[in-house]
């Protein structure tokens, strides 16, 4: 899991725009949490201020004509001097930059959903580990064929993993942080007196970690089940794919003239079947009965 590259998780909460944008830049909200801010530039709106222009330089030509036509030369001058101050206008405005606005997007929404997403340098060595196991097991749940196929509780899946996964990170940064002062002050060396009054406060931080490594084993239980339904239905999919094809080989066997036995055999192809059929309801049932306890 150490090659495993851990994902911006952020509170389900947090719509779906700004949380898909939180997810997709990680490496600048990092650079955001370390002071940086994008340059405020005056955005230009692309297709509006394109039909601006169209219709403006529209007008003025026609009313330029217009006034050429009817021999207004004082006035077609003054209209002609305007025209090119608006055009030198035009051409000092700064052209839209998509990056920086991208970046100023990212800014914004950071800022707005402050201490609602958990990066990767929120975490120590330790509480990264912790993350990936759990990451790993809900990718196993999620990307799973038993879950597309409906085996499962999609709809509770999709609610109750993204909870355990916010509450989970949000539960390791802040311990990273205590753990990180923790150690930053008894590095400095301690009398006994400190030491006393520092022994309780390491307890917290050990039943802490417990209570969310007991999330994440549970977790992996629940991913543990759902990986024996993968392999049963797995299983059962081939078994029924040979079962299918079973007239085709008692076919050729008596065509043949080979050994008889066989037969026996193949036909057993439908009890294994059914076996592994019993084997998935099993497989699914402990799956539910784990999904049930991650409630709790």
């Amino acid at each position: 899991m150490s090659g495993r590259q851990l994902r911006v998780v952020v509170d389900p909460t947090v719509p779906d725009q700004a949380a898909d944008l939180l997810r997709l830049h990680r490496r600048l909200l990092v650079r955001v949490r370390g002071g940086w801010a994008p340059p405020r530039r005056r955005r230009r709106a692309g297709r509006t201020y394109t039909i601006f222009q169209v219709v403006m330089w529209s007008s003025v030509s026609v009313a330029a004509l217009a006034l050429f036509r009817a021999y207004s030369y004082g006035a077609f001058a003054f209209l002609f001097v305007g025209v090119m101050l608006l055009m030198l206008i035009c051409l000092l405005m700064p052209e839209r930059d998509p990056e920086a606005e991208k970046q100023l997007d990212v800014y914004e929404c950071a800022r707005k959903y402050q201490g609602r997403f958990v990066l990767r340098e929120d975490l120590d060595e330790a509480a990264r580990a912790l993350m990936s196991r759990a990451h790993c097991a809900i990718d196993t749940v999620t990307e799973s064929r038993v879950n597309a196929e409906g085996l499962l509780d999609g709809a509770r899946n999709a609610v109750m993993l993204p909870a355990q996964e916010w509450e989970i990170a949000r539960l390791l940064s802040k311990l990273s942080g205590l753990r990180s002062e923790h150690r930053e002050v008894m590095s400095e060396g301690v009398t006994p007196e400190v030491l006393a009054v520092s022994e309780p406060l390491s307890r917290v931080l050990e039943s802490s970690e417990r209570a969310v490594i007991d999330r994440v084993e549970a977790l992996e239980r629940y991913a543990g089940h759902v990986r024996d339904a993968e392999r049963a239905y797995r299983a059962r999919s081939q078994i029924e794919q040979f079962t299918a094809k079973l007239p085709r080989y008692e076919e050729l066997l008596a065509e043949s003239g080979a050994d008889g036995q066989a037969v026996p055999e193949l036909t057993e192809l439908a009890d294994d079947a059914g076996r592994l059929e019993q084997a998935l309801r099993d497989s699914v049932s402990s799956a539910h009965e784990a999904f049930r306890h991650l409630e709790s």
